[in-house]
């Protein structure tokens, strides 16, 4: 198929649909991982496995945009794959124990399968070998590091594996950045569509900690309080990003003067702090539901409120990369939110849920009253 019909709208194709549930499973099983250990070091930990998968599915994405969705080898690579990142997700809650070097040995094989996809992407005539060839040492080195850490264990592992991140991250931003401009042509309405496809799921994980919380404890008023309002914040998360917002930065990339490096920083890197802040919220609305009449502790506090203020903080950074301008209200609702992590320690869960949905309710409303009337901001995230 031609670049040329690699470039037309099209939309997500079904084989990628299975795909996806695979991830699924995985941001269930970085959630887990999350809820085990509120520490520091968890948090660090939890965020680290979390940038390995967003990393394999985003390489995917990318991969997939250069094909034609009825390719066989497209379906052969992503049903292997997909295989190997349920591997991966099934070892990924011990992946700093005894299943470390599972988690590695699976995940490199899907990083690898990815660069196949790629390659012949590349032999069709769909994407630059040049580029490729640049990012593909990047992850060779970057998977050695993580079965080295995997061999290694303890504090060593954190390091090996921090690095093998950073350097597998490091290939499309920085060290390949100007060969990337020439990667491929960008079908925008697919690329922009796995995104958007990638948050539902994470706001989806949001609503099973939420009724996953609440199956363990009995059925009361502040039950169905803190259900609710846990509820209702991630309606605002979800209204926040699709309302406008979606359609708008798709638009932006479509006529974008430099589509493909928009497209990588905009979604590839900015979208994963949208998604830890999710993924963080969820943890911290399954424990908040768990001890709804109760203060919650500083760490479970810290998940609720500063993960719903990252995942604004990372819209911020999204609309001011893909449209130019900073959206304020996010801004000043993601103090707000931190500021209510500090003086919020004696509120009960469900009153401290309450105050994070107040401000989020107001934020929204601003923006779509804004929105309205026409003032300035003609895009709002």
């Amino acid at each position: 198929m031609s670049a040329d019909a690699i470039g037309e709208e099209r939309r997500t194709s079904p084989v990628e649909l299975l795909w996806d549930l695979v991830f699924v499973f995985a941001v269930t099983q970085v959630t887990a991982l999350q809820s085990r250990d509120l520490s520091w070091g968890g948090l660090g930990r939890s965020m680290l496995v979390l940038a390995l998968v967003w990393w394999a599915w985003s390489a995917f994405v990318w991969a997939a945009n250069a094909q034609d969705t009825a390719s066989p080898t497209l379906r052969l690579v992503l049903l292997l794959a997909m295989v190997l990142a349920f591997v991966a997700g099934l070892a990924l809650p011990h992946s700093f124990e005894d299943e470390a070097l599972a988690f590695a040995a699976a995940y490199a094989g899907v990083r690898f399968l990815h660069l196949a996809l790629y390659a012949d992407a590349s032999r069709r005539g769909n994407a630059s070998w040049a580029a490729i060839a640049g990012f593909a040492i990047t992850v060779v080195i970057g998977m050695a590091l993580l079965i080295a850490g995997a061999l290694a264990g303890g504090t060593a592992q954190a390091v090996l594996w921090t690095a093998a991140a950073a350097i597998d991250y490091a290939g499309p931003a920085w060290l390949t950045r100007e060969r990337l401009r020439g990667l491929q042509r960008v079908a925008v309405a697919h690329f922009a569509e796995r995104y958007s496809l990638f948050v539902i799921i994470c706001l989806g994980e949001s609503i099973v900690a939420i009724g996953v919380g609440a199956s363990e404890e009995r059925f009361d008023a502040e039950l169905v309080a803190g259900v609710g309002l846990g509820l209702l914040i991630t309606v605002a998360l979800w209204w926040t990003y699709f309302d406008r917002f979606a359609s708008v930065a798709e638009e932006r990339l479509r006529t974008h003067d430099d589509p493909v490096l928009a497209a990588a920083d905009a979604y590839s890197y900015l979208h994963l702090v949208i998604v830890a802040g999710i993924i963080l919220f969820a943890v911290g609305v399954k424990l908040a539901v768990h001890h709804v009449g109760a203060p919650l502790d500083d760490a479970t506090r810290l998940a609720l409120c500063g993960g719903v203020a990252l995942y604004l903080l990372g819209h911020v950074a999204f609309r001011l990369r893909i449209v130019g301008s900073v959206g304020v209200e996010k801004l000043v609702a993601a103090g707000a939110l931190f500021l209510l992590y500090a003086v919020g320690g004696d509120l009960a869960a469900w009153a401290l849920a309450g105050a994070v949905t107040v401000i989020l309710v107001a934020m929204c409303a601003y923006e779509t009253v804004s929105a309205r009337r026409g003032e300035p901001r003609r895009a709002t995230a």
